[in-house]
């Protein structure tokens, strides 16, 4: 029991909606933005629900041993359900920030450009064929939602601070996203899905990967001392996290290990701030 609704929650797509809702937690906290962060929060679960259960729905069963694509054979129905409800939550909630509807309408056609090559129709079939940059477009439509729009809607000036930690946002995310297109290679080159990944050879992937961390750090480095030590020290732990994992997820290609653990470190900044508040 137990496992199966360990599976719904890691499969359905309520983990990473929820580990994007905490990304906005801390964005709101240490830029101290003020704005109905409530609502927008309400906003982007939902929306993920939405995005991620028609992204997977709309993935064929290729018959790889993947615990997601199978779960996902197994619940069609039940992605299709949750792709609804989350449109019809996210529509009622968006309704409702409609003052900011030019950041969210932008946010709403990146989604929409990411899962549109999976569409079986011509024009977005076309799509794969230059979709070269699909993993630095994922890592930027991941920070424009959690890191960026939550400014805009704060009217905050993007000084230099803002756009460290949008920097460091994105690098971090878009090195995840690279070890998740480097288990996803095969697949893609079979799909005739087009990347910087697939052109790449594994040494400059591994330069590119390597540098996006480094990059990410010195950004959150040099956030000091608009934000205090302990929280610098807090942007950078995941950045050493995913390095000490790197070696382990290049050899366990595990559902489990990518879409909870690697997933996961997305929000493992967000929740050590939290318990340091608490503390």
């Amino acid at each position: 029991m137990l496992r199966s609704v360990f599976n719904f929650l890691l499969f359905s797509s309520i983990y990473v909606a929820i580990c994007a809702v905490m990304v906005i937690w801390h964005t709101n906290t240490l830029l101290g933005l003020h704005y109905p962060s409530c609502t927008y929060m309400g906003f982007v679960f939902a929306s993920t629900i939405c995005s991620y259960n028609f992204h997977w729905w709309l993935t064929p069963n290729t018959g790889d041993h993947s615990h997601r694509l199978m779960w996902g054979g197994r619940h069609r129905q039940l992605q299709l359900v949750l792709g609804l409800l989350g449109l019809a939550f996210s529509t009622a909630l968006g309704w409702q920030l409609r003052t900011h509807w030019i950041p969210i309408s932008i946010a709403v056609l990146l989604t929409f450009l990411y899962t549109a090559p999976k569409l079986p129709h011509p024009p977005f079939v076309w799509l794969r064929k230059i979709a070269i940059g699909k993993t630095l477009f994922l890592a930027l439509v991941w920070t424009y939602v959690t890191s960026l729009m939550p400014v805009w809607m704060a009217g905050r000036k993007a000084d230099l601070n803002v756009w460290l930690f949008v920097l460091h946002r994105v690098c971090f995310t878009y090195a995840s996203c690279i070890l998740f297109d480097e288990r996803d290679l095969e697949a893609d080159q079979r799909a005739g899905v087009r990347s910087i990944i697939t052109y790449l050879s594994e040494h400059n992937r591994s330069n590119v990967y390597y540098a996006a961390l480094i990059v990410s750090a010195g950004c959150a480095a040099m956030l000091y001392p608009f934000a205090p030590g302990p929280l610098v020290a807090i942007l950078i732990i995941p950045i050493l996290a995913l390095t000490f994992l790197t070696g382990t997820a290049k050899r366990n290609h595990s559902d489990y290990l990518y879409y909870f653990g690697l997933d996961g470190l997305i929000m493992l900044g967000p929740v050590l701030h939290l318990l340091w508040r608490m503390i």
